[in-house]
């Protein structure tokens, strides 16, 4: 097995939970630039993905860098589940639930049809608790301070929106999105449509445009290649 770190790769991994990308850049870039002997390789990653987010992360190496603002423009796929009945400031289990609806009474059906209403160009609120920056500011600063902030809207396209498993209050979803998409802020509005609330339980990404999560290596078991070139 063969890599040229330095001319470029792109590397497919599968992130670990309680990971954030940054973690796995920098294990990466600390392997690759020891084992190759050079003092910094380039690396980055082509799209974030929450801690506790799994799934496909696209690593691009060298000159391959080049081609990150490419991969990351590509449509992404997940899976993952909702719980409809609480809510959480962070829309998933970062933080704790600080509200409690009605979710007995929602029928498969109106789970199922309620999706429609988030097909297409929709408008969508980031998550407070999130990297984005609002007058040079990250959020989720503001957010653990308890400060006010108005969080401006933004375009998004939802491609497909199914609901593959219903156990209430979980529900499980398969989603794929433009870039961009928050699924946490999706789960949110998802809750609030159906008036009973909801927030993220677990996610992953299945697959970046034409890259699969099938082919994507565990890190631990990459890190051994690593070691053993």
């Amino acid at each position: 097995m063969n890599f040229d770190f330095e001319k470029g790769e792109v590397l497919l991994i599968d992130k670990p939970l309680q990971w954030t990308s940054f973690d796995v850049v920098n294990k990466l870039r600390y392997k690759i630039s020891k084992k190759i002997g050079v003092k910094r390789i380039k690396i980055g990653h082509a799209g974030t993905l929450d801690p506790l987010a799994t799934g496909l992360l696209i690593i691009c190496t060298g000159k391959m860098t080049k081609q990150i603002d490419t991969f990351q423009a590509q449509e992404k796929e997940y899976t993952g589940s909702f719980v409809l009945g609480s809510v959480t400031p962070s829309y998933d289990l970062e933080t704790e639930v600080e509200f409690f609806g009605e979710y007995k009474h929602l029928t498969h059906e109106e789970i199922i049809n309620k999706t429609k209403d988030f097909l297409g160009e929709i408008d969508q609120k980031p998550p407070i608790f999130s990297a984005i920056k609002v007058n040079g500011k990250a959020l989720y600063h503001s957010a653990r301070k308890g400060e006010e902030v108005i969080v401006p809207t933004k375009k998004i396209t939802i491609h497909q929106f199914d609901i593959t498993h219903i156990e209430l209050p979980k529900i499980d979803f398969k989603i794929n999105c433009s870039k961009g998409t928050y699924i946490r802020s999706l789960a949110n509005d998802f809750g609030q449509s159906l008036k009973s609330g909801a927030h993220l339980s677990a996610l992953t990404r299945t697959k970046i445009g034409e890259y699969s999560l099938e082919n994507a290596y565990q890190l631990d078991s990459f890190l051994e290649i690593i070691d053993n070139l």
